[in-house]
């Protein structure tokens, strides 16, 4: 990451050469119409600043930037003001590198050096072969991608393109908070006085390849990944006096194998994207995961849905969290509507195959001039323990949004 800093006292001195910069600032507010049996909160508000400039020193080089400002009411923002470029805190950091790289480019060849975002795979909602691309799950339902510190050189021909990660650092992904309504305990473990304990960060290194074809009827991908999961598992110890119990994050070792294709159609487009997450600690389940969907555009309306299927080969108990996991065994679809220029209609949801968990969000969005745009949503879940989804039926609620882009 020290070339990052270096880039970073770079750009200053780069002013007459071709900078751009674009960003908003963003309020939201979320209502929950329950409590939660750890969480007594009904109104959350958000306000997140986002500034991201660009500058092209050369032709065939750009430098991309990108820092957020955050505040909150219920306390999944850190208070603070230091800032952050690892994302391994457990809140969201007050103020934060985003995102920081160079981008090189000669002939077929792209390098790309330092923090930046990495998205593998064609499907929607759930993307098994998507190694790269640890989330913010602090709210499960509403969760944004996380950078990662990386080398990522790109080799583009006319039909195939052949893509190489290293990635020096462990990125986590970030989980719900103990003591709020998006953690659900087991009840017989909630009169407990609860610790958290951190996590044990993995040292060394990610590799990632991928192969990429184009044919004149379709497309398809082969990858393969070589490090750890950025979704923890928990080791559990009872601390007998005073009675408690002490919550430790740890990231098994994964090595994946994925493949994805997409093949045009007449009436519509065929998706799919499979991945064997095998475990060569032995600490953790061995399993096979797949999307299959359809996706249809006619006029101003998008059309997605499939179904998403789950095999385990080798089963290891372990408490975890893997909200990826919880959207397998489920349908999944997603339709979008433009209504004009100014606005838009937006439904996504996930079904479970037994009926035990299912999830709905509606939005519409509406812009106002060329800066502000308003946007008003509601979550439904629905279902029962100990479903992934059918857990948080508690946390059904509104949202509202406001936006001004500069």
């Amino acid at each position: 990451m020290r070339a990052c800093w270096l880039i970073a006292a770079f750009v200053p001195a780069c002013g007459a050469q071709v900078f751009t910069y674009r960003g908003f600032l963003d309020t939201r507010t979320f209502l929950y119409p329950q409590t939660a049996y750890n969480d007594s909160g009904r109104a959350v508000a958000e306000t997140l600043l986002r500034w991201e400039p660009s500058l092209r020193p050369r032709s065939w080089l750009r430098l991309n930037a990108s820092w957020d400002g955050r505040w909150d009411t219920h306390r999944q923002v850190e208070r603070s003001l230091r800032l952050d470029w690892q994302d391994r805190g457990l809140r969201r950091p007050a103020v934060s590198v985003r995102r920081l790289s160079a981008v090189m480019n000669r002939g077929p060849l792209t390098l790309e050096l330092g923090k930046q975002f990495i998205r593998w795979g064609k499907t929607d909602i759930l993307n098994p072969t998507d190694r790269f691309a640890p989330r913010d799950f602090l709210s499960v339902v509403t969760n944004d991608f996380l950078a990662v510190p990386a080398a990522r050189a790109t080799v583009e021909f006319p039909r195939d393109t052949f893509d190489l990660i290293w990635q020096p650092r462990f990125t986590p992904s970030r989980t719900p908070l103990f003591n709020q309504r998006w953690t659900v305990l087991p009840a017989e473990i909630r009169t407990l006085p609860l610790r958290d304990a951190g996590a044990r960060y993995p040292g060394g290194s990610q590799f990632g390849a991928r192969w990429n074809h184009i044919w004149r009827g379709g497309e398809f991908s082969a990858s393969l990944f070589e490090g750890r999961q950025h979704l923890p598992q928990f080791d559990v110890r009872f601390i007998p006096l005073p009675p408690s119990l002490e919550f430790e994050r740890r990231f098994p070792r994964l090595r994946l194998y994925g493949a994805d294709g997409a093949l045009p159609l007449r009436w519509f487009t065929v998706k799919g994207e499979s991945a064997y997450f095998s475990a060569p600690g032995r600490d953790t389940d061995a399993f096979i995961q797949g999307v299959l969907q359809l996706e249809r555009v006619a006029g101003e309306w998008q059309f997605g849905g499939g179904y998403a299927g789950e095999r385990v080969t080798r089963r290891r108990s372990a408490l975890q969290f893997a909200p990826e996991r919880g959207l397998a065994t489920a349908f999944l679809g997603r339709a979008s509507y433009t209504i004009d220029v100014n606005r838009s209609v937006l439904i996504e949801f996930a079904a479970r195959r037994n009926g035990d968990g299912a999830w709905v969000r509606a939005e519409y969005s509406q812009a106002f001039g060329q800066h502000w745009r308003a946007t008003a949503g509601f979550t439904w879940i629905g279902g029962q323990a100990p479903d992934f989804l059918g857990q948080y039926h508690r946390n059904s609620h509104f949202s509202i949004a406001w936006r001004y882009s500069f």
